[in-house]
């Protein structure tokens, strides 16, 4: 133990609430998925009620799935990591409870309008516009309050972890209040204020980049800081992670028009976000390396430590859908594969096998040292997770590709006379099989969520937070 510098406690009780509300809505929004996906497996489940039925549900899944899980683990890790790595607490503990408070706020407003069909129909951003101003203002003090505690950091150096969360946060401000900028005609509904394909252009910088953002370098500030905490490793290269910060938010900001091949929008933008998007997989691929060589000496790790392979699986889902994505953008490949199931399991191969896996990891590596524990209450439940979680992530991916790729070519396959070959029905009646493998593939997801939530409440119910206060009053010298 070296010299304390400093008696000041962090503020973990938000990180906590945060971290719960992850496992809470986790649950919520996985368990939608797979009734959703069970819809299609069997209709009857829309149950002939218009707020039951898949349009409506679908778009509360993804809400809750992005931004209640999504955006819970990331405040509860950033807020986490910036005091740590700063050695100083919170620049302000009201604006971090109204943080959280308002963003619960945000998803409860989600859940309500969503079923009752009041949305923008703008994917992933569907909030009418009060929601969507009360969430531009929790966004803008999460801001203050980030930056807020950089300023007053006890350590010159800003480390690269929250490079990352500062950027998330920063261009997700801009692209929430850019995309959301609409006319109101009643309290519950507004018109955008964008027109044509302008207004389409200007939806998918937002919606492709709030996977880049939101759902990419927030997570990869996690990364940067969880993976060489658990593998007890420095990160392979600094400087590695710099040039793909830098890179990486350079690139992915142009990559949106990858949405619009073979639309209205102009044909040289469509060619620009293309060639961007396979640019794109540099920087990315660069992340991924840099994560996965920290491991260099600490491989044997992965046969005893779950909570270090949710990282590390993780990493090679995002090389993977990394991979896949600029590979999808390229215009020839497009016309194939857009509008069908491989675009979906493009976006789950991200969503589940990343994000969701490295937020699990992350949250399991802070509960012990929230709630003043040694470790989880059962190591042998985090092993189950994690296989639940990796095989349910491979039938979801797998059973997509091949409803994908089948609905392409029977689409475009065309008789000698010019007609169709099959009729949409047929290649929705060949897709039925693929539609079984992904609700069972959800499904083991997210029964390893409830899993979790046990192996949680069991940790928390054992806890002291008063331990883990008092260890948090003393940040030692090196310890970050």
């Amino acid at each position: 133990m070296s010299t304390a510098i400093s008696p000041t406690a962090y503020n973990y009780k938000v990180v906590r609430q945060f971290a719960i509300m992850t496992v809470v809505w986790g649950i919520l929004g996985m368990g939608l998925g797979v009734f959703i996906a069970s819809q299609l497996v069997w209709p009857e489940l829309n149950f002939g009620l218009p707020w039951t039925s898949f349009g409506r549900l679908r778009p509360l899944h993804t809400n809750l799935v992005i931004f209640a899980f999504g955006g819970c683990a990331l405040f509860a890790t950033s807020y986490y990591v910036v005091q740590r790595t700063c050695q100083t607490r919170l620049i302000s503990d009201s604006l971090a409870a109204f943080t959280f408070w308002g963003w619960q706020a945000v998803i409860v407003g989600a859940i309500i309008t969503l079923p009752l069909g009041y949305t923008t129909t703008k994917e992933y951003a569907e909030l009418e516009w009060p929601l969507a101003i009360l969430l531009a203002i929790v966004w803008v003090t999460y801001g203050l309050v980030f930056f807020g505690t950089i300023t007053k950091r006890k350590t010159k150096h800003i480390y690269v972890g929250n490079w990352f969360y500062g950027a998330f946060i920063v261009v997700t401000a801009m692209l929430h209040i850019v995309n959301h900028a609409s006319l109101p005609v009643s309290f519950f509904k507004s018109y955008s204020a964008y027109a044509g394909a302008t207004d389409a252009m200007i939806q998918w910088w937002y919606g492709h980049n709030a996977v880049g953002f939101f759902l990419t370098t927030g997570f990869l500030g996690m990364m940067y800081y969880f993976v060489p905490k658990q593998a007890e490793r420095p990160i392979y290269s600094y400087r590695l992670s710099i040039v793909h910060f830098w890179a990486l938010i350079t690139l992915y900001i142009w990559a949106g028009p990858h949405h619009l091949h073979y639309t209205a929008l102009p044909d040289w933008a469509q060619s620009l976000g293309m060639a961007m998007s396979i640019i794109l997989l540099a920087p990315s691929w660069g992340g991924m390396i840099n994560g996965m060589m920290t491991l260099s000496g600490a491989w044997h790790k992965l046969r005893t430590d779950p909570i270090l392979r949710f990282l590390v699986v993780s990493l090679a889902f995002y090389g993977m859908s990394t991979f896949e994505g600029p590979m999808m953008a390229i215009k020839t490949v497009n016309s194939l594969s857009h509008y069908t199931d491989w675009t979906i399991g493009h976006v789950h191969a991200g969503a589940l096998g990343w994000v969701a896996m490295i937020s699990i990891g992350a949250i399991y590596h802070m509960i012990p040292k929230l709630f003043g524990r040694a470790q989880m209450h059962s190591v042998g439940l985090i092993n189950a997770h994690f296989w639940l979680a990796t095989i349910g992530t491979v039938l979801y991916i797998a059973s997509m590709w091949v409803n994908g790729i089948t609905q392409g070519l029977m689409w475009r396959a065309i008789n000698d006379d010019g007609t169709l070959t099959y009729s949409f029905v047929e290649a929705l009646q060949a897709s039925h099989p693929g539609y079984i493998v992904r609700a069972l593939g959800g499904a083991f997801f997210a029964s390893g969520m409830f899993l979790m939530a046990y192996n949680v409440w069991r940790t928390v119910r054992a806890s002291d937070p008063a331990e883990a206060e008092a260890a948090a009053k003393i940040a030692v010298v090196g310890a970050h």
